[in-house]
């Protein structure tokens, strides 16, 4: 079995436990020179029978379920014990190894044995109830940090994947303009050095403020607009005081990139709206925006969104509302977050 306490816990431990049993002992026969020596004769036995029970018994019958052997060799384990004992009390210690009896039973009798036999049941209950009490928690600690440890990892390869979708995207819109020889080409170029540095710098961060999120989510539709021009409008809106409110870099774009990537095939014009409210200890974040219901039904299982929602399983467990709706040639998006 692998050690989970250190040695010098053990130590303190039968220290403790010893010092223990002379005083306890020695206050129940007034003699605490008596309650020494026996201690001392029987306190090798104890921590031998301990660890044998801990270390080998343990392992090999009880974890394989050989219930049946365990009790047949923990019953011959008390059975030498008892003899060790009696027998090196009776030489070293004392004639009377059964002192609290009062001479009305002897010992090596039946009942002395099977009162020696429940004292080493205890000791072997308690030390065994200390270490598997304490291996439990070392595994619960282990799996709870591999947990998070594969939740982290996760959480970066679904970060590094979004990334490069968002420079596609954008880069194709860049090269629509050079084609085009447009003037707006070398103000995309530095919009999307902005955007690239968000992406890259600042989602390596836990959390951002809400207030830098927006910016990064206006200036990605500015981008948009700068490909689409006059076909596309646009709004924000926020309600309530999102000052020092934080939020997990990358969440809210997916829906804003979707919005485009829909809303203007095969229309002519996209009205997009888009809202952050803050209602006590939750944010609200909405995006709205039409498309031709006529020649499309929007996808809600791509890349991005998908991504976003297996995001939101990780960060918020249990704890989060996604609700994506198509009515009346109108997407929507309704996501609830904790902000604790």
């Amino acid at each position: 079995m692998q050690r989970t306490i250190k040695r010098k816990h053990h130590l303190y431990f039968w220290i403790f436990y010893f010092l223990f049993n002379v005083i306890r002992w020695g206050s129940y026969f007034n003699d605490y020179l008596y309650s020494l020596k026996s201690n001392l004769v029987e306190f090798p036995l104890h921590i031998i029978l301990v660890y044998f029970n801990i270390y080998y018994l343990v392992p090999k019958f009880i974890f394989k379920k050989r219930y049946v052997y365990y009790v047949f060799f923990l019953c011959m384990s008390l059975g030498m014990h008892y003899i060790l004992r009696s027998s090196l009390n009776f030489l070293l210690v004392t004639e009377d190894i059964w002192p609290e009896v009062e001479g009305r039973l002897a010992p090596f009798g039946f009942n002395h044995i099977i009162a020696v036999a429940i004292g080493e049941l205890y000791v072997v209950g308690l030390t065994s109830a200390i270490k598997f009490t304490v291996d439990f928690l070392v595994v619960q600690n282990k799996n709870r940090y591999l947990s998070e440890l594969q939740y982290k990892t996760e959480l970066k390869y679904l970060k590094a994947q979004i990334q490069p979708h968002f420079f596609f995207n954008t880069l194709n819109g860049l090269y629509a303009l050079t084609i085009k020889k447009s003037d707006l080409a070398p103000y995309m170029v530095l919009k999307l050095s902005n955007f690239m540095r968000y992406v890259i710098y600042d989602t390596s961060k836990k959390k951002l403020p809400l207030l830098q999120e927006i910016d990064h989510i206006d200036n990605y539709i500015e981008l948009e607009k700068m490909r689409y021009g006059d076909r596309v409008t646009s709004i924000i809106d926020i309600n309530g005081n999102i000052d020092g409110v934080k939020v997990v870099p990358m969440l809210f774009l997916p829906f804003i990139e979707n919005a485009f990537k829909h809303g203007l095939k095969n229309a002519d014009q996209m009205e997009l709206s888009i809202s952050f409210e803050k209602k006590q200890n939750e944010l609200i974040f909405i995006s709205k925006n039409n498309y031709e219901e006529e020649y499309q039904s929007i996808k809600t299982h791509g890349i991005g969104i998908k991504n976003v929602k297996r995001r939101l399983q990780i960060l918020y467990p249990k704890n989060f509302t996604l609700n994506i709706t198509q009515k009346n040639n109108e997407y929507s998006v309704l996501l609830k977050i904790p902000l604790s």
